[in-house]
């Protein structure tokens, strides 16, 4: 096989502006624009009846799940319009009648398309064929499926080792197709399984693994309804998880005090006018007249990774406040009975002094008080995060430092109280719980081998970071990505680039075209599937899949549209048939599972932990609930008990001329999708290449707001990323923000979060440059 690379394709999205315009930030969100956004979306993608049709689906009993965020539904009735803003806008992508057929590939080279902007490629539509670009080709044509998988199975055949494969997952992938997947791949010989998590909340993970023995969040959505305190932190509801706002609108109501703590005050954590309104004519005057419903009560304006700092200020705050009235701020039953390392943490409370404190969190002693003090006569407190404390080097200490403080409080396993990691991806968890992961625990492994009469593998695989370190080193020659976009996904664009096109062959399965089709190995597949929104018709009739939300609910999911063409094939279908291709005499009927997926869910029972009986109970209309023992107070730690944790305020230190960068997402954003050029709540329009800094950095910096810039960052190497303007925002002193992918580039590939291996995308050490 010819192993050159190709020439004249870029990885990053081109350089180029397409027109700023700026206006103040919203005070609120959702409301009539969502709605206009909506049917815009809706009208632009797939017309008024295909659209009516979809969305009456969406997030209902008997429908589909949403291809976005991983927020539960609600038990009981559902509305008839159970969706937000941006999950119309996923849908939407999707269901789209824009389809690529052999034409388009005929006319554009990988070259070529690769000069077009991600909301180009995206909006070409949907994927037909199964597609090959050969070695030394440029362009791609059409491939029968029983070639593209004879292919695979001979590149996988003839390596040395299962290891110098990889095989990724998106946190799309229903748990039909994950548990096939990852037992595929060990059959095959290998934990080479990356994916998403790993670069998101696998800090969340391992933080409360190691602290409360569940790796996953303990909450419920009822339990909303019943917390005194809410603390939302590094996260930004109003475009990530926008039906979350719901959920924040009715604790508000029940008496709840919502604090944001974040470096940008967000829109959706401000004011938020429910559109669910509009389906009721009295609420609706007051919704389109009014000015919506306070949401947060206080701003804490953080420094980007000043968390730590913050919530150990608070603490020394709490037990100030314990120190004044014995036995009235602390849960002492609850830490005696339940936790162990109290004492230390309290002796590192008091040795910590406050100008470290104030200077690290960017914020005083007398902005933390009110908050300490609302927090201290509180008994039911919920904390919900997401990427803004995940992605930093100290990552899982931010998180256990929010453990800390709930454990002080007693406010874990008990109605209204206990951590809610906020996932963005519909079924992320569910693929975890399914056995994709690097690290197998060996509990898994035994039943995994006992259901199919095998020894898995039981040396750790490659995550997502160590993935590309060593496909860059050269061990690794093929790479098979479930789903996703994965160049545009991970950090340090170039580097991971030049670690794809190492590989000898790259396949990605897809619905929609996107960057990580033109970077490639030597050879590059490209495997169409049905998307959520799509009939799954298989030998004994239509299908189901499954997924597990945030809050561990596992239930079903059932499109209904004709698929975009004949020859999609689902994700599990494809799985099945490369085992089939690759695995010769293998004693699993690949075929017979795929016929009938209730087949598929009968075998995880066997293996996953809290899955019996999951054909029955899956059919239920709520679904089901995975056990989460820590709702019990019970801790799966080695002794038993919740540990808390010490940890030191981390000391970010910059240069005269340097900033602290965090990259985020726009509001026409999901992931790498990227579904228009409109930040409306920023009051950022038309333009995604902005670095928005605080107006007196600008000045300081003798720089103009509109000014176009170039950004770099320099750790083992000088990275740059071209031609950004400059945004005036309120964002703390010595912080700038940028939106991911166009600044992944500045992300090194080895600054990364002790203990995850996350890559640290929210604490970049950068340099504004104007170009000469």
């Amino acid at each position: 096989m010819n192993r050159s690379k190709r020439q004249g394709i870029l990885a990053q999205p081109p350089a180029t502006l397409t027109g700023l315009r700026f206006g103040a930030p919203k005070e609120e969100s959702a409301g009539l624009p969502a709605v206009v956004s909506t049917a815009r979306h809706i009208l632009e993608e797939m017309g008024p009846l295909r659209g009516l049709s979809v969305l009456s689906r969406l997030n209902q009993k008997g429908g589909f799940d949403c291809q976005g965020c991983a927020w539960p539904d609600p038990e009981g009735d559902r509305s008839v319009a159970e969706f937000c803003e941006n999950g119309a806008k996923a849908v939407a992508e999707e269901a789209t009648m824009r389809r690529l057929t052999k034409d388009f590939f005929e006319r554009w080279s990988v070259q070529e398309l690769s000069r077009q902007s991600d909301y180009w490629l995206g909006k070409q539509g949907r994927l037909t064929e199964p597609l090959i670009l050969e070695a030394g080709s440029d362009h791609y044509r059409p491939v029968a499926w029983e070639d593209a998988f004879a292919l695979i199975a001979r590149e996988l055949n003839a390596l040395k080792s299962p290891d110098e494969a990889v095989f990724y997952t998106s946190g799309r992938t229903s748990n039909e197709a994950a548990f096939l997947y990852q037992l595929f791949v060990r059959r095959y010989g290998t934990n080479n399984l990356p994916d998403c998590s790993n670069m998101c909340h696998e800090s969340s993970g391992v933080a409360l693994k190691e602290t409360i023995g569940v790796g996953k969040g303990t909450v419920q959505l009822e339990d909303f309804e019943r917390a005194e305190v809410i603390l939302i932190v590094g996260q930004n509801p109003g475009t990530n998880h926008p039906r979350m706002l719901s959920a924040l609108q009715q604790a508000k109501a029940s008496g709840a005090t919502i604090i944001s703590i974040n470096p940008l005050q967000e829109a959706g954590l401000t004011r938020f006018k429910n559109p669910q309104d509009f389906l009721h004519p009295v609420r609706a005057v007051t919704t389109l007249l009014g000015e919506g419903s306070p949401l947060a009560d206080l701003h804490l304006p953080v420094r980007i990774n000043g968390d730590v700092a913050l919530f150990k200020g608070l603490m020394k705050l709490l037990l100030e406040l314990e120190a004044e009235v014995p036995g009235t701020v602390f849960d002492h039953a609850f830490i005696e009975s339940y936790t162990e390392g109290f004492e230390a943490l309290v002796e590192d409370l008091s040795k910590e002094d406050w100008p470290q404190i104030e200077q690290q969190s960017g914020l005083r002693r007398e902005e933390l008080q009110p908050v300490a003090e609302r927090i201290a006569r509180s008994e039911r407190i919920i904390c919900c995060w997401a990427m803004g404390l995940t992605q930093h080097e100290n990552a899982v200490a931010n998180i256990q430092q929010i453990v800390n403080l709930l454990l002080l409080k007693g406010s874990i396993g008990k109605p209204g109280a206990g951590v809610c990691p906020v996932r963005g991806h519909s079924n992320v968890q569910g693929d975890r719980t399914m056995g994709i992961w690097e690290k197998p625990s060996e509990a898994f492994l035994d039943r995994l081998g006992a259901a199919f009469d095998f020894d898995p593998p039981r040396h750790h695989g490659l995550d997502t970071v160590n993935a590309i370190r060593a496909m860059t080193e050269g061990r690794i020659e093929v790479f098979f990505a479930m789903g996703g976009n994965f160049l545009s996904a991970t950090p340090d664009t170039e580097y991971t680039a030049a670690a794809l096109q190492n590989c000898r062959l790259s396949v990605q399965v897809s619905t929609k075209l996107n960057r990580s089709h033109l970077v490639t190995g030597a050879v590059a597949l490209i495997l169409p599937c049905l998307g959520r929104s799509e009939r799954d018709q298989q030998l004994t009739g239509p299908q189901f899949v499954s997924v597990e939300n945030s809050m561990g609910i596992v239930h079903q999911s059932q499109g209904h549209l004709l698929p975009a063409s004949p020859q999609l094939r689902s994700e599990p279908s494809i799985v099945a048939a490369l085992a089939e291709a690759t695995l010769a005499d293998d004693t699993i009927d690949w075929d017979a599972l795929v016929a009938d997926y209730d087949r598929i869910r009968e075998l995880i029972s066997k293996v996953v932990p809290g899955t019996e009986d999951y054909n029955r109970r899956v059919r239920r209309s709520e679904g089901f609930t995975l056990p989460n023992p820590v709702r019990q107070r019970i801790f799966e730690t080695p002794s038993g008990k919740a540990r808390f944790t010490v940890h030191p305020v981390p000391q970010q230190r910059l240069e005269q001329g340097q900033y602290l960068m965090m990259t985020i997402r726009s509001h026409d954003q999901y992931n790498t999708t990227v579904y228009g050029l409109h930040d409306r709540y920023r009051g950022i329009y038309s333009e995604r290449r902005v670095v928005m800094m605080h107006p007196e950095d600008i000045a300081s910096a003798g720089l103009q707001e509109g000014a176009v810039v170039d950004l770099k960052s320099s750790y083992d190497r000088e990275r740059s990323a071209t031609c950004f303007v400059v945004v005036p925002y309120q964002i703390p002193r010595g912080c700038v923000a940028t939106y991911f992918p166009e600044a992944n580039v500045l992300v090194p590939i080895d600054s990364v979060a002790k203990g995850s291996n996350t890559p640290a995308s929210k604490s970049v050490v950068v340099s504004v440059h104007q170009p000469a």
